[in-house]
């Protein structure tokens, strides 16, 4: 313990003894920078220290001891090299280095490859998805659920170093989703389609100001090798239920054209226990009654997923490109329930069985258009233009019987329709000014429309009668206009980035009426600035000091508004609020980075109208819970993380972090409400390296209790999994074996306070799962031929901020 905090103390401390600076630009064979590639200063064949080649492809050394000195650098997809030596003498102080790419068979994801699972950058948490042995055969959700700060409450609510509110983006579109169709759509994703996770607790001005927690972007699967090359992939699983899931990968890229086609097919059952114990007081708290609500879902998910693009180079300075994209999910379950009233003395009043059969089928198509053009050497700029629809049903059969003599069955069956179309375009500019700086403008217009309607019928006397208390018919549309300005600098070991953000929003909403119900309209209008900064100071060659602070805002969404009534249960629904304000927040971030071993970080955030889950109560409804959204006030959270990546051995790389929030909530519905809690979430990953053919992998976490919203309390969860790669045929291949949630210990389990009640629950899904994995890779990788491609190869559609 003592060795731990004195290297603790030590990492926290800068280095002395300057002698020289140098800095090394690392180049891809285009001339273009090469970001993440890996630079060793050597002196007498040992390594001295270590950095990492940033956006424009600058690796700094800030004091090299005495004497003659070199650099190795490695860098993903390129062959090693060292450069010539140098002297304190030769009074260089800067020189570049050219990489050149392999020539030899497509080798670039054998699992020999010591990529880590999770990297910290700047301004992000990186996970790569491959390197992980227990991702395989995973959902995009369960891979989420395991990665540092990143929490997946029962509602699919995602949280991010423990604040709610995260905006979803895939390859740098938003999914412009949230709640259950996110959730239907990410835990229906295979972890094969995803080739990194990005992380971003305090994004740039660059990005979308929406997302209160900040911003995960999930990168799929492209490769930019030359020539024709993919994989195909191939996943069983077995855990209560059997599961299969397929992919194939196609790249060809040759002179002025680069194309690629994906496709990905998963099968699967699932399985969902839930229990509720829900407790009415009365007057001085005493039980007058018991609701205890076993349910049981099972149920098939299908999902089709194709993707494919073209990029043409127009000429060696402009691209052209064109993405197309489309998803099928088709979801067919059952549930079965049971609703046991018991009176105080615990004495079974009544018990009702309950029935729903669901069938679901979520659409989504897409269009993307992008030009790419480097105006000269120092300048470019990119155009989008994106079109995204979805179309969402959902037919729901609910059978209620009272289980006794006499009872009743209460057949009752809805139709919920959902039509999402959005509209984007956006353009950025960027210039490089010459003291290692750039300059970055951009707009953004998006339009979104939305028609959700949800029809009700109740079977009385031998004939379905529509029910307009509940059936409903929602319209939505917003705007939303955006510009930001953004400038970066680096002057000696000191760097920083300013930026500002003007985000406008309107919307209109419609209710339509029926003969029993009135149409009713709303609209808002409101338009505020987002600044964002970071200041860096780099006191040495290991150790980088970074403060961030950032404003961000969360938008309620069309189903949060719509304020009809929709059946959870027979004893609870869940309505909408028309009145709901956007949530702001206040981050800031102060981070110290210990070569690329240690990183700390101390966090502060204030959320203003924060948004919270709401429990009510309707006279109308006897005996209905309701659940909604709300603003609550105020909410302060101050983290505290601590992240490590070693290797103990040249076989064995640990990669681990702790993340302890304060959370306190604080608001007014009806009553004042005031909760806070400590919770502390930790995440391990340990990779292994046995012999030349095989990798292992031991990795978990755990959560302690947790809270998202101001009257529920999550109590603590976690899971450990295991997995075995072996590569075969030539390393072309990869055979993966492991097991998730060995122990089956991941619940998801809470208390929930009610007015007027409490309800204890437990989640328990098909999460230990025995998973077997195939992956053949083919085709060859050329050297490629030097010429000016611009920025075209290094524009990325998200992530220059």
């Amino acid at each position: 313990m003592t060795r731990t905090l004195l290297f603790f103390l030590l990492a926290l401390l800068p280095t002395g003894g300057f002698a020289q600076q140098f800095t090394l630009i690392v180049v891809k064979e285009n001339a273009q920078p090469a970001d993440g590639a890996t630079v060793k200063l050597m002196q007498a064949n040992r390594q001295v220290s270590l950095s990492v080649s940033n956006a424009h492809g600058r690796a700094r050394f800030q004091s090299i001891p005495q004497g003659a000195f070199s650099f190795s650098v490695t860098y993903t997809g390129y062959q090693p090299q060292i450069t010539r030596s140098y002297t304190i003498a030769d009074n260089i102080k800067q020189d570049t280095i050219r990489m050149q790419p392999l020539s030899t068979e497509l080798k670039e994801v054998s699992i020999t490859a010591k990529t880590p699972p999770v990297e910290v950058k700047q301004g992000k948490v990186i996970v790569n998805v491959d390197a992980s042995v227990t991702n395989v055969g995973a959902t995009v959700l369960e891979v989420l659920e395991k990665s540092p700060g990143v929490m997946v409450d029962r509602n699919g609510g995602i949280s991010l170093q423990g604040k709610p509110g995260v905006l979803v983006m895939i390859d740098g579109k938003p999914t412009y989703l949230s709640g259950a169709d996110l959730n239907n759509l990410l835990s229906s994703m295979s972890s094969t389609q995803v080739a990194q996770i990005e992380l971003i607790a305090n994004p740039t001005a660059r990005y979308d100001a929406n997302g209160n927690a900040g911003i995960i972007n999930i990168k799929t699967k492209k490769n930019r090798q030359k020539g024709f090359n993919g994989s195909v992939s191939a996943t069983v699983a077995q855990g209560v239920y059997f599961k299969t899931n397929n992919t194939l990968t196609l790249n060809y890229r040759e002179g002025r054209i680069s194309t690629f086609f994906n496709y990905n097919i998963s099968d699967q059952k699932y399985l969902t226990n839930l229990y509720a114990l829900r407790k009415y007081t009365g007057a001085g708290g005493v039980t007058t009654s018991t609701l205890e609500q076993p349910s049981h879902f099972t149920g098939t998910l299908l999902n089709n997923t194709a993707k494919a693009g073209l990029d043409y180079d127009v000429s060696p300075k402009t691209t052209v490109g064109i993405m197309l994209g489309g998803t099928m999910i088709h979801r067919k379950g059952n549930n079965t329930a049971s609703a046991r009233w018991l009176n105080p003395a615990g004495t079974a009043d009544s018990v009702i069985a309950t029935d729903n059969a669901n069938n679901s089928r979520f659409k989504n198509g897409q269009v993307s258009l992008n030009l790419r053009h480097a105006i000269s050497k120092s300048q470019d700029i990119s155009a989008d233009a994106d079109w995204l629809h979805y179309d969402i049903t959902s037919d729901q059969n609910f059978n209620n019987r009272l289980q006794t003599t006499g009872g009743y069955n209460e057949l009752t069956r809805a139709k919920i329709t959902t039509g999402i179309t959005i509209f984007t375009g956006k353009a950025d500019y960027t210039l490089k000014t010459n003291d290692d700086g750039q300059i970055q403008l951009g707009w953004k217009s998006a339009h979104s429309s939305t028609d959700n309607s949800a029809g009700y019928q109740n079977f009385v006397s031998g004939q379905w009668t529509d029910d307009l208390t509940r059936s409903n018919h929602f319209i939505y549309s917003e705007n939303i206009h955006a510009a930001y300005a953004l400038l970066e600098r680096k002057h000696k070991a000191i760097g920083y980035q300013v930026g500002l953000r003007y985000e406008h929003t309107d919307y209109h909403a419609r209710q339509m009426g029926n003969a029993l119900q009135k149409d009713s309209a709303f609209s808002r209008n409101y338009g505020s600035f987002f600044p964002s900064s970071y200041f860096s100071y780099q006191a040495d060659t290991a150790n980088n000091f970074t403060f961030t602070v950032s404003r961000r805002i969360d938008r309620p969404v069309y189903q949060t508004l719509n304020p009809f009534y929709f059946i959870i249960n027979k004893y609870t629904y869940q309505t909408g609020n028309p009145y709901i304000l956007p949530q702001y927040s206040w981050n800031l971030e102060l981070s110290h980075q210990y070569k690329n071993l240690l990183t700390t970080t101390v966090s502060y955030s204030n959320i203003s109208n924060y948004f919270s889950q709401i429990f009510l109560s309707d006279p109308a409804y006897a005996g209905i819970l309701l659940y909604t959204q709300g603003n609550v006030g105020h909410t302060y959270i101050i983290g505290v993380s601590e992240a490590i990546t070693a290797s103990p051995t040249n076989w064995w790389t640990l990669t681990a972090q702790a993340l302890y929030n304060y959370k306190k909530l604080s608001g007014f519905n009806g009553n004042h409400y005031t909760s806070d809690i400590n919770q502390l979430n930790l995440n391990a990953s340990n990779q292994f390296t046995i012999g030349k053919r095989f990798t292992g992998e031991l990795s978990g976490f755990y959560t302690t209790r947790a809270r998202n919203d101001v009257q529920e309390r999550l109590y603590p969860t976690g899971q450990m999994s295991a997995g075995l790669g072996m590569s075969v045929f030539k390393k072309k291949a990869t055979l993966k074996l492991s097991m998730r949630d060995i122990f089956y210990t991941n619940a998801m389990e809470g208390l929930t306070q009610f007015p007027n009640a409490t309800e204890y629950f437990k989640i328990k899904r098909d999460s230990r799962v025995v998973v077997l994995a195939f992956t053949y890779r083919f085709g060859k990788t050329y050297k490629t031929v030097k010429r000016d491609n611009g920025a075209a190869d290094e524009m990325q559609r998200v992530g220059n901020g």
